[in-house]
């Protein structure tokens, strides 16, 4: 039987793993964090056509419909907003009806996906380096010892990937001069009232004239999940580092309650129905990230070993499609994998689609960057 290894435990790696076995073949999934929880990446996901469509061909019918039911619900709004809630712009889409997705909790999610692969993600793993063996196969280091064999090596691993460094060590990440500070406000009797009516209805964006920006996104299950989660909205604030007056040896060593203090102080001149929405914030949920983008790369020589989502098409959230990116890289491999075809011709026909599309989705998501944040280097 074929077998797959997967560096990554994330949302494109654990799709990927959930089509493959659904077809039958043999996989692994290593995860460096020792558990699910244990990511600062974010708290709500946007999921479009594409993602549904990914997640259908990916999934099994019973974990399909837990995700769908402990998806937030579909929201039909995007709108944009001066610092003082005068809107400056809209657009509403119709909703999807009940069996479509339109966006989830990163957490929730995650759970979701592990569903029914017990025994195939093990958790604490960090692949951090790999050989191809005279066999055609690829033999797998981790970082505490030990190692694996298989006829694939797939590198979901993010941002910093290990498996993307020894593959292609000339593609790089760069840094867009972009901070962001995420956190959460707890949605309930007391908190509800806060909400402007808009801001209930999808994603809004508000942002003034020094170089600040913020956005909001509830998150609403559709049935509580098992986890205890409670319905929340998403705060994320973004500037500089120079307009915050934090440089990153500093923002990336504060405390999640100093980085809560940081949104509160930055956004105290704003409409008071915004500043409420930060002042409301729970403090041990924030944290920052930077934001960066993948450069772009020639096609290299395939082989037993390739990359999915993050690893190597890197890009902001400003487009919300870099979860949709992944699940659609994990269907076209998936699909590729289980076409019959010998694991390097399905690397190779894989990667003739997965280049150009991730990197003109890249491409989008600059584009609307720069409409958000201003040009930058």
């Amino acid at each position: 039987m074929t077998r797959i290894l997967i560096s990554g435990g994330g949302i494109g790696g654990l799709a990927l793993a959930q089509g493959l076995r659904r077809g039958g073949l043999d996989v692994a999934v290593y995860e460096r964090e020792p558990s699910p929880r244990l990511r600062n990446q974010g708290y709500r996901i946007h999921i479009d056509g594409d993602g549904n469509a990914a997640l259908a061909a990916c999934l099994p019918p019973e974990v399909l419909d837990l995700v769908r039911r402990t998806s937030g619900v579909n929201g039909d709004l995007v709108a944009g907003y001066t610092d003082q809630l005068e809107q400056v712009m809209a657009q509403t889409f119709p909703l999807t009806g009940d069996d479509g997705i339109t966006c989830v909790d990163r957490y929730t999610f995650r759970q979701g996906l592990l569903t029914g692969l017990d025994g195939a993600v093990h958790f604490g793993r960090a692949v951090s380096g790999y050989e191809v063996l005279g066999s055609g196969r690829v033999h797998v280091r981790f970082a505490d010892g030990g190692s694996d064999e298989g006829d694939l090596l797939v590198g979901a691993d993010g941002i910093g990937s290990a498996v993307r460094r020894l593959l292609v060590p000339h593609a790089t990440v760069r840094d867009l001069g972009i901070r962001c500070l995420y956190g959460r406000m707890v949605l309930g009797a007391g908190t509800d009232p806060l909400v402007p009516a808009d801001f209930d209805r999808g994603f809004s964006w508000v942002a003034d004239r020094t170089g600040y920006g913020a956005g909001f996104a509830p998150v609403r299950f559709r049935t509580p999940p098992r986890n205890g989660a409670s319905d929340y909205l998403m705060t994320v604030l973004t500037a500089t580092p120079e307009r915050m007056g934090v440089p990153d040896d500093k923002l990336f060593r504060m405390a999640p309650q100093e980085i809560w203090e940081l949104a509160v102080e930055a956004t105290a001149a704003w409409h008071p129905a915004v500043r409420e929405l930060f002042a409301h914030g729970d403090p041990a949920t924030f944290f920052p990230i930077t934001l960066r983008a993948g450069e772009r790369v020639d096609a290299w020589e395939p082989g037993p070993v390739t990359l999915l989502g993050d690893a190597i098409h890197t890009m902001p959230p400003t487009g919300g499609v870099g979860a949709n990116t992944a699940l659609r890289d994990a269907q076209t491999l998936a699909g590729e994998l289980l076409g019959g075809a010998a694991p390097v011709d399905a690397v190779a026909a894989y990667e003739r689609v997965m280049l150009p599309r991730g990197f003109e989705v890249v491409d989008r998501s600059l584009e609307m960057a720069a409409q958000l944040f201003g040009p930058r280097p």
